[in-house]
């Protein structure tokens, strides 16, 4: 039996596959895009997918078969056994067995995550660390400076992303991008056989305490949460009926701002830092995708919480009284009619305009720093104070500008973009 064109050429071109009968590469992989140096392809491995990059040093299934599907693989990735779907995997990120990883994650450099991890539209930044046993859809997370100083989420937590009216407009923000890709704020963390219920904003230094299932915000940071905050009660539940929407709605728009902020950091400050490795122009174009496919996502999500509103307004005058009333109609009629407005606030691109005169003053000093120090991580880790807080201002600008002129919409101040 002969082996398979693409299985030839990679070990022309020096992969490393010990098994090469028991390693499936589909016939769409461009094998151009998988590197030669230090590759290891174990038996159980399966590719698929025109989009596949995977970079230097990446090793694949070393605990168990690993399939993977359009994901784009930075230098020295380990994902050891699991299924991956169209994410995007930096430097050094590894996933353990049992993983289950679909569209729309990325891990920034060191992220990584124990056994029997499930992820989807996830976001990681460096260093970010999960246990094992943990499902942690829909959200996006920062914090700490180094491999030592992380912010870390349990074993057994849970990320609560769909709701029982069946909507996923949940998208939790636990940190946030103008400081968290500065890689100097407190770690956050999330204790075991917990759980947040999305949508939610946690601040930088929180630890909520093991056992507890939070379903607030914590914006501010800093605080240790050592008990829930519900109390146990009973109540009829009524299929389609909101109360109070302006908190989810809010969180939302913040979590969309912070993912246009991140997209403008992808373009302009992390981009020249992907052409030091020769995968490093797909595996950009990968990363920036993923980001797209991020914020295409929470929009949709938004809509659809929008569309449930007639449906709940029409319940709330069977199930809802009094004051209780008045405010739910209030706040769903609104967000109802102002939905055209406010998703038009994010097709006119203005996170490209927002925070300028300071982008241009710290993309400079960040150039004349990585002429220093080279790598992406060193070159942020060297910024003075002074370029970190015109770095962190221009990202304000951009999460500000945007949350300003959404919110707006909704009390009737909007300006027209």
């Amino acid at each position: 039996m002969n082996l398979s064109k693409p299985i030839e050429l990679l070990l022309a071109k020096g992969v490393v596959i010990p098994q090469p009968f028991s390693v499936e590469i589909g016939e769409d992989v461009p094998t151009e895009c998988i590197s030669g140096d230090g590759v290891i392809l174990y038996p159980g491995t399966k590719i698929d997918g025109p989009d596949t990059v995977i970079s230097s040093g990446v090793k694949l299934g070393h605990e168990g078969p690993v399939t993977i599907e359009n994901c784009q693989l930075g230098p020295d990735c380990e994902l050891n056994a699991g299924f991956f779907r169209s994410s995007v995997f930096l430097e050094g990120s590894r996933m353990e067995s049992g993983a289950h990883v679909r569209e729309g994650c990325l891990l920034e450099e060191g992220a990584k995550a124990g056994h029997t991890v499930g992820l989807k539209q996830t976001i990681l930044f460096p260093f970010v660390t999960l246990g094992s046993l943990i499902n942690f859809c829909d959200c996006l997370m920062a914090g700490g400076t180094d491999s030592k100083n992380h912010s870390e989420v349990g074993s057994s937590y849970i990320h609560f992303n769909y709701t029982p009216q069946q909507d996923k407009a949940t998208a939790s923000l636990i940190g946030d991008v103008p400081r968290g890709v500065m890689l100097r704020e407190q770690p956050i963390f999330l204790g075991g056989q917990g759980g947040l219920v999305g949508p939610a904003r946690i601040g930088y230094g929180t630890v909520i305490a093991a056992g507890i299932v939070f379903r607030g915000d914590c914006p501010e940071g800093g605080k240790l949460i050592a008990f829930g905050n519900v109390a146990h009660q009973d109540g009829a539940f009524h299929p389609g009926l909101y109360g109070s929407v302006n908190r989810r709605v809010q969180n939302n728009l913040i979590y969309l701002a912070n993912l246009l902020a991140l997209k403008e950091w992808y373009t302009h400050a992390r981009h020249p830092f992907f052409s030091g490795d020769a995968m490093g122009e797909p595996l950009y174009r990968g990363a920036q995708k993923t980001l797209e496919r991020a914020f295409r996502e929470r929009l949709k999500r938004l809509e659809e919480l929008a569309e449930k509103m007639g449906g709940s307004l029409a319940a709330a005058g069977t199930y809802l009284e009094g004051e209780k009333r008045e405010r739910a109609v209030r706040e769903q009629r609104t967000f109802l009619d102002q939905w055209p407005e406010i998703r038009g606030v994010f097709s006119h691109h203005i996170e490209e305009s927002l925070g300028v005169e300071d982008r241009c003053l710290f993309l400079e000093e960040l150039g004349k720093t990585a002429l220093k120090e080279g790598k992406y991580i060193p070159t942020i880790r060297a910024l003075t104070p002074e370029t970190v807080a015109v770095g962190e201002r221009w990202l304000r600008h951009i999460v500000d500008g945007i949350t300003t002129r959404t919110m707006a919409c909704l009390t009737g101040k909007a300006d027209k973009p």
